[in-house]
């Protein structure tokens, strides 16, 4: 049953060795709020926060804007030179 209004109960095809695990109400919920986690559609803003966080904690570390942007040209130098893929 529900926990809440903002959320709903659904049916999804397990393999029947996991049904165990799954009589648990605990994990019931755990496997719910991380389904649902995986198949929110993400934000800009999420990912701006993400991209602003990892940003700074580079820069806390000594990574510098110059040095992500020589190791950026070289990645892209090493793709332009590699061959094409089987």
């Amino acid at each position: 049953m529900p926990s809440d209004t903002r959320t709903v109960d659904v049916a999804i095809p397990v393999g029947a060795d996991v049904v165990p695990a799954l009589e648990d109400a605990a994990t019931r919920a755990r496997i719910g709020r991380l389904v649902s986690r995986m198949l929110r559609p993400p934000s800009v803003e999420d990912l701006a926060a993400t991209i602003a966080a990892l940003k700074a904690e580079a820069h806390r570390r000594g990574l510098t804007d110059e040095i992500v942007d020589e190791e950026l040209t070289a990645y892209n130098a090493e793709r332009r030179d590699a061959p094409p893929p089987r």
